[in-house]
């Protein structure tokens, strides 16, 4: 009897080791927050999720280290925003052996033109913006791209990695409806804001609210003199609602604007980078819903 509990219990561990091995997680890396986030949800429990630039970091301003070069060549799949965001991109890669699979998830997205800043971007992207989250319509073709990539590398979880995107592309669609309804409530003449950096046109674009920024596309570098007297002329000539912080930009210059002209601090929205589970943009769609009431509620919607 024993003897037989013993040899059950042998074989037990042997068949759980195997299923182990059996399921056994993708790697996958993402440049980002947004974009590990919207890999969690395509990918569910089949993959196990890096991230080089962290919650509340500022990508503009991220070096990679010999760890992140590992962590890279150790995926089976890297995923990047693409349109000029990750300049630091293509050392990484030649520092990680430039063999692992890379999927560009704003592929297929319509770019749009802002501020040429050839410091950030170099000469072939300059005037290139990269936000191009900040558009749930262009969420849904990063999910899309990032559900063919994961079925490409993982051809056994192609039917989970379809039916997770699915599910999360119909959350998509009522994210997109709520922050339209949201938005009709702020008047046409307060949907003017100054933020600390260029980072949402494609917002702008889709939603008919105007951004203002004294930092271009990218916050890397100290706006100069004649760009911030640009804005406080702008706060001072137009009908400028609020001002907004981000939480990936040091605030003190918008504190200064605001000074300096009288304006308010709306509130904060967040751009490039999601918070911490504590905080109030944790994933991708609390982040966008964050961002929607926080301008009404600043404009007086």
């Amino acid at each position: 009897m024993t003897r037989r509990l013993v040899t059950g219990a042998v074989l037990a561990l042997l068949w759980c080791g195997g299923t182990a091995a059996a399921q056994e997680r993708i790697k996958v890396v993402a440049s980002f927050t947004i974009l590990a986030d919207l890999v969690r949800n395509v990918g569910g429990d089949r993959v196990e999720v890096g991230v080089l630039v962290g919650r509340n970091s500022n990508s503009h301003a991220f070096e990679p280290s010999p760890a992140d070069s590992h962590r890279v060549a150790a995926a089976r799949l890297v995923v990047v925003n693409g349109l000029g965001f990750e300049g630091w991109l293509d050392r990484l890669a030649r520092a990680a052996g430039g063999k692992v699979a890379v999927v560009v998830a704003s592929a297929g997205v319509q770019p749009r033109a802002g501020a040429a800043d050839e410091t950030r971007f170099g000469r072939d992207r300059a005037g290139v913006d990269p936000h191009a989250w900040q558009s749930v319509p262009n969420a849904r073709r990063y999910v899309a791209n990032i559900r063919d990539a994961l079925s490409k590398v993982d051809p056994a979880g192609k039917a989970t990695y379809a039916a997770n995107a699915s599910a999360y592309l119909a959350k998509l669609d009522a994210l997109d409806q709520e922050i339209r309804s949201t938005l009709a409530s702020i008047p046409a003449d307060r949907r003017r804001i100054i933020t600390s950096h260029d980072a949402f046109g494609y917002f702008a674009d889709a939603y008919g609210v105007a951004f203002l920024a004294p930092e271009g596309l990218s916050n890397g570098a100290e706006p100069s003199a004649r760009a911030v007297a640009r804005i406080i002329g702008q706060i001072e000539s137009a009908k400028i609602g609020a001002l907004f912080l981000e939480n990936v930009v040091d605030p003190r210059l918008l504190r200064q604007i605001a000074r300096e002209t009288g304006a308010r601090i709306g509130g904060t929205l967040y751009s490039d980078a999601l918070t911490g589970p504590d905080g109030a943009a944790p994933t991708y769609l609390d982040m966008m819903r964050h961002n929607a009431r926080t301008l009404a509620s600043a404009l007086g919607g």
